[in-house]
């Protein structure tokens, strides 16, 4: 063993063990953790003080360190605005607005003078103090991706509160670090705030541009990671040059970016898998080994410096958290979870405490001295544990609740299937079924490949396994398992029919017909065959870009549509894509019809972007062409014959579609037809479902039967 001593020495510095025992710890501190109900979080923050040069001196906290922790820090504010339910947001900006105003004033005023009265001092070292104890890092932010429940308003409050409170925090070290720099005056403050509006204003409408313009020229899901990842540094270089800290930068980007990344995206797999498994916890690490316990605790002082951050910090956020739910009529368990968010204290604490650090008083001595640089390590570190503890137990319990199975999840099954035929159509097929596909069911999406010809079966085996496992890699790129099947049949139709009803298929989503010769219909006989045979949702459906850089979805009800079985399923998928687009969904419908639209929307989706027209005449599509850009998503809500929304004029659809619609993205919905098995029990502002609408329900699956057996 010798040898093995001189040739490793401590602190380690060769590049290869350091990254090796940075991976170790990335991979057991989770382990080790799970089994005493310890979040992650801490753990990797407890194993960087270990392995620290004030713990064991195992590592160094070298410039790998700075790097990837640097990277980690924007990667937290990046996948915070990226998360971020921007609905939810725009809903409750008054309330984050709120929570971060409380979250700035109550602990830096509390701060201030505790700064002066105990501490003792002077008024500079006390402003500054105090604004580190209302800066936030969302260090816990990762606790919630966890559990799925990003899209909660008191996630989207916490979040928007942060941005906040540390654009505030960070203004007063700007002003703080320009009063002792000697620059501060007019044109200090005049550059200062036109610098951050040019370069806020940039980003806010430059990138969306930008990114909408590379995404449709450039699919390939790595290509878009790194060129996301540059943006993000870009617009946190930008704001350092303008005086500003990057997480600010970081943070904004994931904002602009938000509706052209959906949650359920192969990209959005990516983004946070790499994040999560190495930039993340390399920022955790790097964060612990900043603690130098033996100085922190060998003075009384700094101990004494310690305790009234962490005692100013705690309250005043504790406090502000109460009043936001005081105010707005929150729950309790809301109240913690925006507490747990809103607590832990890292990027712009650290940055404020460093430039402190560094300034020089005329008497030689720091604005904040070294008992402040200690008590900040114990502070991020306390605040980290107690901010993960609640975190996870709110986020836990929150996640309980919402997973326990409703009425209508115990009656019904969801299966989404996707005949795949052509590989360039398979992703964009995936992604709709992603976005449509309820996340409370698991092994729900489906990809069906029917061979027909015998004649060449090793070379139809061949093209089959290629389309369903680009299907699954599809999938599989936003951490969703994808079912394979394969099957020979008489002809593709009768496959797609049998494996429907043999799979119990809630939804068939298909491409529109590619026409071969003059002599093909519109839809192309399979897709007839599906409606004929098929008494579930039948979707057809083409894209001519990218789903996430469609800006608007136009939809075309036909009148009666509210009768048909069908009518709440269709609705929510339209919910769902908007919600994951991140546009606005607008309907054109009778009045009606749009009554009943109302009363479901805000029922079940009040967070839905909705606008509405009435549309009372329905032989001319020409009348929406007005309303359809060539980036918007066009959807028509057709219907099978014998139904009671069916009218003679949906024959004159392919012709008009083809006429005014060629070079739109289109999804053609052809709803359920069976109400018994698809009906669901919701409590309305009025009845959605009148004795009316059930005994048309009833007439039309009884002419539709009758029809199927002739």
């Amino acid at each position: 063993m010798e040898w093995m001593y001189n040739y490793i020495s401590f602190p380690i510095t060769d590049p290869t063990w350091i990254f090796l025992l940075v991976l170790v710890i990335i991979l057991f501190a989770p382990i080790v953790l799970d089994k005493l109900r310890i979040p992650h979080i801490i753990g990797m923050i407890i194993a960087g003080v270990l392995v620290g040069e004030h713990g064991l001196n195992i590592l160094a906290r070298d410039s790998s360190f700075e790097l990837f922790g640097k990277v980690g820090l924007y990667y937290i504010m990046f996948l915070a605005g990226l998360e971020m339910n921007m609905n939810d947001f725009k809903e409750n900006k008054y309330k984050a607005l709120t929570l971060g105003l409380l979250c700035f004033f109550i602990p830096i005023t509390i701060g201030f003078v505790t700064n002066l009265s105990v501490l003792h001092y002077g008024v500079a070292t006390a402003i500054l103090l105090a604004s580190m104890y209302a800066s936030n890092t969302q260090v816990s932010y990762p606790i919630v991706i966890k559990y799925g429940l990003s899209s909660q308003r008191s996630v989207s409050i916490a979040v928007g509160g942060t941005a906040v409170t540390d654009t505030l925090t960070l203004l007063v070290l700007a002003v703080v670090a320009g009063l002792h720099g000697g620059d501060i005056g007019g044109t200090y403050w005049l550059l200062l705030v036109g610098k951050v509006v040019v370069i806020g204003t940039a980003i806010i409408i430059v990138f969306p541009r930008i990114a909408r313009w590379f995404f449709r020229r450039y699919e390939e899901v790595v290509t878009q990671y790194i060129f996301v990842l540059a943006l993000v540094f870009l617009a946190a270089a930008l704001m350092e040059l303008a005086g500003m800290e990057g997480i600010l930068g970081a943070f904004l980007t994931g904002l602009v970016l938000n509706r052209m990344i959906p949650h359920v995206s192969p990209l959005m797999g990516h983004l946070e898998f790499v994040g999560n498994a190495l930039f993340i916890p390399y920022f955790l690490i790097g964060v612990g080994m900043l603690i130098n316990l033996h100085v922190l605790f060998g003075s009384v002082n700094a101990l004494v410096v310690a305790g009234v951050m962490i005692g100013v910090a705690l309250t005043g956020k504790w406090i502000a958290a109460f009043l936001v739910q005081q105010i707005f009529g929150l729950k309790r368990m809301e109240r913690r979870l925006i507490y747990g968010l809103s607590t832990a204290q890292a990027a712009a604490t650290l940055a404020a405490v460093m430039v402190g650090y560094n300034i020089i008083l005329p008497d030689g001595s720091r604005l904040l001295n070294e008992d402040v640089l200690n008590g900040t390590i114990l502070l991020i570190l306390v605040t980290c544990i107690v901010s993960s503890l609640i975190t996870d137990k709110s986020a836990r319990q929150m996640a309980m609740d919402e997973m326990q199975p409703d009425e209508h999840l115990k009656r019904t099954t969801e299966k989404i299937l996707i005949p795949v035929a052509y590989l360039d159509t398979i992703d964009y097929l995936i992604e709709l079924a992603l976005m449509i596909r309820s996340t409370k069911f698991e092994d729900n999406i489906l990809a069906l490949h029917v061979m027909t010809d015998a004649g060449q079966t090793e070379r139809a085996e061949m093209r089959g396994r290629l389309c369903l496992d680009k299907a699954a890699k599809a999938a599989a790129g936003a951490n969703v398992e994808l079912v394979q099947l394969s099957r020979f049949d008489v002809n593709v139709s009768s496959g797609i029919i049998h494996t429907a009803k043999e799979q119990d298929a809630s939804c068939v989503v298909v491409g529109l017909h590619r026409k071969v010769n003059i002599m093909d219909s519109f839809y192309g006989k399979v897709t007839e065959n599906l409606l004929k045979s098929i008494h579930r949702e039948v979707i057809v459906a083409k894209f001519l870009m990218p789903l996430n850089t469609i800006r608007r979805i136009v939809v075309a009800v036909p009148p009666k549509a509210e009768y048909e079985a069908g009518f709440q399923k269709w609705l929510r998928n339209c919910c769902r894509m908007g919600a994951a687009m991140g546009c606005r969904v607008h309907f054109f419908a009778t009045e009606k019809t749009t009554d009943y639209i109302q009363s479901f929307l805000e029922a079940k989706y009040k967070q839905t972007l909705t606008s509405f027209s009435i549309l009372e005449k329905w032989e001319d599509l020409l009348l929406l062409t007005g309303h359809v850009n060539y980036d918007h998503l066009l959807v028509i809500i057709s219907a099978r014959r014998g139904s009671i929304s069916y009218s003679p004029l949906f024959e004159e659809l392919p012709k008009q579609i083809g006429t005014y619609f060629n070079n739109s993205s289109l999804m053609l919905v052809f709803p359920d037809q069976l109400g018994d098995e698809v009906k669901e029990t919701i409590t309305f502002s009025k009845p959605i479902v009148s004795n009316d609408v059930q005994l048309y329900q009833r007439i039309g699956a009884w002419i539709y039967k009758w029809l199927k057996k002739q």
